[in-house]
């Protein structure tokens, strides 16, 4: 299953691997994960140890600093000791963004609000919104893909087939304003920080 972080922080880390490797050292990276994994570069971020074992390949125990260095400046984790729980900044202004524009959009803002205590089936969320199915849809699409919103868990419907269910990735986030400069927090659930392929691959190697 893909990892809803990962989907969320693909775009912004591709920028940046881009802007730190330049577009010749990457073109060649991209070849060879065509070559060893069969991967296009962007599925190969978001299977993270396959873009890692590839980045080894060039620069060898160098690609510690360098996946720091990519990361550093779209997020930083924040581990906080005494409650156990993660809060990632995003640091990347597009990142911060998507956040942004789904909290100021109030069908988006009800869209996730529904399924913060549990996941539920599109038609449900649409359902406790009393949101309009076209541009409900459309709307949730919009999440899934940013990867705000992640299947977890299915539901049977009356004739019989599975339908997916929704939940969010995250449990907080908080926005403070400070001299125009606006700071995005969130608070994700646990398993989502372990099970991603990029923060771990990253932290394991740090």
């Amino acid at each position: 299953m893909e990892n809803g972080l990962d989907i969320l922080l693909v775009p912004s880390l591709r920028k940046s691997i881009e802007e730190n490797l330049g577009k010749e050292t990457l073109n060649k990276i991209e070849q060879r994960l065509m070559e060893r994994h069969g991967l296009g570069l962007v599925q190969a971020i978001k299977n993270f140890s396959k873009f890692d074992s590839v980045l080894r390949e060039f620069f060898g125990a160098g690609a510690d600093g360098l996946e720091q260095k990519f990361l550093q400046k779209i997020v930083t984790v924040e581990k906080l000791k005494q409650t156990d729980s993660n809060w990632i900044q995003m640091k990347d202004p597009e990142l911060a963004k998507i956040f942004l524009e789904s909290f100021a959009d109030q069908d988006k803002k009800a869209i996730l609000g529904s399924v913060m205590d549990g996941p539920l089936i599109i038609a449900k969320i649409l359902e406790s919104c009393g949101i309009p199915q076209t541009s409900g849809y459309r709307k949730i699409n919009y999440l899934i893909d940013h990867g705000l919103l992640i299947s977890n868990g299915f539901e049977l419907a009356h004739d019989g087939k599975k339908v997916k269910k929704y939940e969010t990735i995250f449990e907080n986030i908080k926005v403070d304003i400070i001299k125009n400069d606006v700071s995005v927090k969130v608070q994700l659930k646990n398993t989502l920080l372990a099970e991603s392929s990029i923060l771990q691959t990253v932290e394991i190697h740090s």
